[in-house]
């Protein structure tokens, strides 16, 4: 079928002329108004300094308003449950470490299921975790201080740090793997 010159041409023009209509929303016209960058951790701690930086520089580069709202307490969950509340709009997002997603095997009663109810948009880096004991402690290996939990001598405890991020033996005195030492300030251990 051979197109007539006239259809060729106005099929061309309309075309042109589709450019100079006004834009429907999309994905690049977000943000449209200022975005809140919640971090469950008070702040000066390494996930707010890190959300400062984020939200300067999105900030500069959206040409929009990127608020940091901390939203400290219960190991970032009180910052975590606001964010899978809002509304689904992207204009409330969550800047967690990996110690949110270990919340959920921590604590039995959430007001929200971190994989349901949120969503990765970006890795931002990487936390390694770590096992630690006194050096005076017998055992010099993960298998080792399983076989020593498992014979049941000191009732040595482990845990977490208090921010999320550190791994000790610790806290109970009994075990002399750690002098019954804290694991941790108040904030993200592994930050």
């Amino acid at each position: 079928m051979k197109l007539a010159r006239r259809v060729f041409l106005a099929f061309g023009a309309g075309g042109a002329a589709l450019t100079a209509l006004p834009r429907f929303a999309s994905a690049l016209d977000y943000p449209t108004r200022p975005v809140h960058i919640v971090v469950g951790f008070a702040a000066g701690l390494s996930p707010d300094i890190l959300g400062r930086m984020i939200a300067q520089a999105l900030s500069e580069r959206l040409n929009q308003q990127f608020i940091v709202d901390n939203r400290p307490g219960a190991a970032s969950n009180i910052g975590t449950e606001v964010v899978a509340h809002a509304a689904p709009d992207g204009y409330t997002v969550l800047l967690t470490i990996s110690g949110n997603t270990i919340n959920a095997t921590l604590y039995a009663h959430l007001n929200f299921d971190f994989a349901r109810d949120l969503t990765p948009v970006a890795a931002i880096g990487r936390t390694p975790f770590v096992i630690v004991v006194n050096p005076a402690f017998p055992v010099r290996s993960v298998p080792e201080l399983i076989a020593q939990r498992t014979r049941g001598h000191g009732g040595c405890a482990v845990r977490r740090g208090s921010g999320g991020g550190a791994v000790a033996c610790g806290g109970c005195g009994g075990c002399g793997g750690c002098g019954g030492a804290p694991t941790g300030g108040g904030g993200p251990d592994g930050m």
